[in-house]
């Protein structure tokens, strides 16, 4: 019986080994030295703030595995013999395979900063982060201070986490605006006020120089680099980003280079190895996505992508329109396509932005200056409807299509207010243009307003 050995947990290893499972009768192994079973990394954050157990955040029980004959081993894997299929693992034990999976996902960016390895500076990634968490920062009496130092996504969910304790955050982002090398300009400005409406300290334009242990290898206190301030905390966040988590298969000949690097069939340079997830880099982008995405959806694409390849149904990699989702505080964010920040924003792509005078929503609309192609949109508090961006991305529609049937995007609860009148106004304001809602949209604008 063919042995498929899958490392690491996460949910691109075990999105692959359900799938291979549902295709075949193969032996499947999970190997992983996080946790025991598998559970949901972003709901890390609900943990901490309370909102939900570990134990929720399992999709599968506990008997789950037994049932469906995935056996899962827990150990570091030091290293991998190609030649001999065999895995060597930390504690002198081996595992053969047949065909070997890799999914180890992402570890926290660390720059050679100063005492970035002393006790209280950690990233939120692994469950381990969580526990150290509850360790250094279970209240605002052994944290007096967090100092978070990164501006991406789970630099803001830990300052959200650390918030709901009531212990005072310092958000340190090197960019001048949070988030700007993603975010158009209005968009990242408005984030920043919502911050700092929720009590965080938020130093923008702002470099770690240096971390300051106390007697006992603790955290002391930080010093940042512009201004040679130094801050004192108990705990320091680093968020500046994750990379793949591949030192162990850097000696094996896989081919590497910030990730493992994979064709559209999510093979290595080696016969029946593959590499899924947050390690995968192909060695060309698919369209406009980066090489490496540590995105969670298409982490389990490429799962089911790959079980179909390992059950003798050679399948390509297609993961379809850019979508993305995220929420900063109190505000919901959703993307579809793409809407480029201005560093990266390319001289045919024209943006519409529109804001709530609430200062909670806005959204900005991308699209072709000469054909007038919908290229992507972002949404701050407003929810719309995937299906609906998916659509008329894969048709090449019009802008003024988009607006048009606007209403017919949104899917927020009933009895909310609608905003697609006035952003259209705007629009028709900006553009010296006359697009007008269809009457269906009309009709439900007016009887939910």
């Amino acid at each position: 019986m063919e042995h498929v050995v899958i490392i690491g947990n996460g949910i691109s290893g075990v999105t692959a080994a359900r799938h291979i499972r549902k295709l075949s009768d193969k032996k499947i192994t999970i190997v992983s030295a996080e946790t025991d079973h598998f559970f949901s990394r972003t709901a890390l954050m609900y943990i901490y703030m309370g909102h939900m157990t570990y134990e929720h955040t399992k999709p599968y029980e506990d008997w789950f595995w037994k049932k469906n004959r995935i056996e899962l081993k827990s150990g570091f894997v030091n290293q991998i013999d190609t030649s001999s299929k065999t895995l060597h693992f930390e504690k002198g034990d081996l595992l053969k395979y047949d065909q070997l999976i890799l999914a180890t996902g992402s570890k926290p960016n660390k720059f050679g900063w100063p005492g970035q390895d002393l006790n209280g500076v950690q990233g939120l990634y692994s469950k381990q982060d969580l526990d150290n968490l509850e360790v250094y920062a279970p209240d605002n009496k052994s944290c007096k201070r967090a100092v978070i130092v990164g501006g991406g996504l789970i630099g803001i969910e830990l300052a959200e986490m650390l918030h709901s304790r009531h212990i005072p955050v310092t958000f340190s982002v090197r960019e001048t605006s949070f988030w700007n090398g993603v975010l158009p300009e209005g968009e990242s400005e408005m984030v920043n006020r919502e911050i700092t409406r929720n009590g965080i300290d938020l130093r923008l334009a702002s470099n770690l120089k240096e971390i300051i242990s106390d007697e006992n290898g603790n955290v002391k206190s930080v010093i940042l680099e512009e201004t040679e301030e130094e801050i004192p905390c108990n705990v320091v966040g680093l968020t500046a980003g994750v990379s793949p988590n591949i030192n162990f298969i850097k000696d094996s000949g896989i081919a590497i280079n910030r990730g493992v690097l994979v064709n559209r069939f999510l093979e290595t340079n080696i016969p029946d190895i593959y590499a899924i997830g947050d390690c995968a880099e192909q060695h060309e982008a698919i369209g406009n996505r980066r090489p490496i995405e540590a995105v969670w959806y298409t982490g389990r694409m490429m799962g089911e992508v790959v079980a179909q390849t390992i059950c003798d149904n050679r399948l390509e990699y297609k993961p379809g329109h850019w979508f993305n989702s995220a929420k900063f505080f109190d505000i919901e964010y959703q993307t579809y396509g793409w809407v480029h920040g201005k560093k990266e924003q390319p001289d045919h792509e024209v943006h519409f932005h529109w804001k709530h005078p609430d200062d909670t929503k806005c959204i900005t609309i991308a699209f072709h200056k000469e054909s007038r192609q919908f290229l992507g949109i972002n949404n701050f508090g407003i929810r719309m409807r995937h299906e609906f961006f998916d659509r008329v991305l894969s048709e090449n529609r019009s802008i003024e299509y988009v607006l048009a049937h606007l209403a017919d995007a949104n899917f927020d609860p009933e009895f909310y207010k609608l905003h697609e009148k006035t952003i259209i106004q705007k629009f028709n304001n900006d553009h010296n243009t006359t697009i007008q809602l269809k009457k269906k949209s009309w009709k439900r604008i007016f009887q939910t307003s």
